[in-house]
């Protein structure tokens, strides 16, 4: 049987600029020379839908990478770096389960429901003032809504976001590991550390009203979570909120920019958005992860060895020929239901999937009421692919509608 090593595969340039603005042709090219691998600089990439779920849930063979992207980085002896190897993302077994359930709650279904009125609030608010405009770059208005809601769960007012929303940004283009970018990263991570522990400061001050950051508190006291580590939940929930959500929300603009009438539906039929925003979930998402191997395993024939680093491209996994019919087309009515792998797989699933949804969903459906005929009115420009993958810039114009037009359900 033989190693990975021992394969022939298509080397994709999966870290340039080229492969982050049109990704899609190096994957046929790798799959038309191995069903489902190819090779990079940065490890392994699966290329099949169906391999992607079998070996991503193998959790007692595989880790996330930690001390392998401070090598990277040169990022030992940093706050990012003890960020990456300490945070809930990383940490396994017992430590993942105590970090998780001191907030999995807050991130239930249930719970996201009670949020949904919020959502519509928080997007009427950002569409009064920005709809008016007529034109803008739709990377900056997608970049004021989910974060609103996530300081609006911690309790937090949004009249501090300006001071920490580049550092945010910052953070999350960190993990496309730009190696010359680290003491910019280091910086905006130690601003960020200032900003939550004076958040933990002032509440264990003033009192709390009941939200997430007092349970967070709690748990803290109470010695389930340290001091580090709530503050490090703190960094990566505002981060999560921010950059994957808002660049999930672009994405959808940018596909939707190409379908008018399902755009036209989304605004009048919330059903429907819901439908929209389903099949965004496998048309593209910004989130790619890798995987290191602790264990070794054999999958369709080829033995994986202890070592060996994985690329799992979740952004376009659903784009696969194999599991979905016209894959490049976007159809929020097609007949295939395999689920969406956005949100990974495993223990590590994302905890903030069931919010990321419902802020899109709602966010979608009021932004297509009052944002009407949108057009791209300049070019697009896009992320690089590894890590959080999306575009920078999308700029656009529209036909503007004044007023709140939320539409009764």
């Amino acid at each position: 049987m033989p190693s990975i090593s021992d394969l022939q595969l298509e080397h994709i340039p999966i870290a340039t600029a080229e492969f982050g603005h049109d990704p899609l042709p190096y994957f046929a090219a790798a799959r038309s020379r191995h069903d489902w691998l190819a090779a990079s600089d940065i490890g392994y990439v699966l290329t099949r839908y169906r391999a992607i779920d079998d070996i991503m849930r193998l959790d007692d063979k595989l880790k996330m990478p930690g001390e392998e992207i401070l090598d990277i980085m040169g990022a030992h002896g940093t706050g990012w770096g003890d960020f990456c190897v300490e945070q809930m993302l990383v940490s396994s077994g017992e430590r993942h389960a105590r970090l998780r359930g001191s907030v999995s709650k807050a991130f239930g279904p249930g719970s996201v429901k009670g949020l949904r009125p919020l959502m519509r609030e928080t997007v009427s608010g950002i569409l009064d003032e920005w709809a008016p405009k007529g034109a803008f770059d739709f990377t900056d208005f997608a970049a004021q809504f989910p974060v609103r809601v996530m300081f609006a769960l911690l309790g937090t007012s949004v009249e501090r976001l300006p001071a920490i929303i580049k550092d945010l940004e910052i953070h999350g283009e960190s993990f496309n590991l730009e190696v010359e970018n680290m003491p910019v990263i280091e910086a905006g991570y130690q601003r960020l550390w200032s900003f939550v522990d004076g958040l933990v400061e002032e509440r264990g001050r003033d009192g709390g009203s009941g939200d997430l950051l007092d349970t967070m508190i709690a748990a803290n006291s109470a010695g389930t979570i340290t001091d580090k580590e709530l503050r490090q939940l703190l960094i990566l929930m505002f981060a999560a909120g921010y950059d994957t959500t808002k660049n999930l929300l672009i994405l959808l603009m940018r596909s939707l920019l190409d379908n008018p009438e399902v755009y036209r539906r989304a605004g009048e039929d919330f059903d429907y958005a819901k439908k929209v925003v389903k099949e965004q979930l496998r048309f593209a998402t910004p989130s790619n992860t890798m995987r290191i191997v602790t264990e070794p395993f054999e999958y369709l024939g080829v033995e994986i060895p202890r070592g060996t680093m994985l690329v799992f491209p979740l952004t376009l996994s659903g784009r696969d020929p194999a599991m979905f019919g016209n894959p490049d087309g976007f159809d929020p009515e097609r007949p295939e239901k395999h689920p969406t792998q956005a949100f990974g797989r495993g223990m590590h699933i994302c905890l903030g999937q069931f919010l990321a949804v419902a802020n899109v969903e709602e966010g979608i459906h009021l932004i297509a009421q009052r944002i009407r005929n949108p057009r791209l009115a300049g070019d697009v420009t896009w992320k690089p692919f590894p890590g959080v993958w999306g575009i920078t810039s999308l700029p656009i114009e529209f036909d503007a509608v004044l007023g709140d037009l939320k539409a009764p359900r």
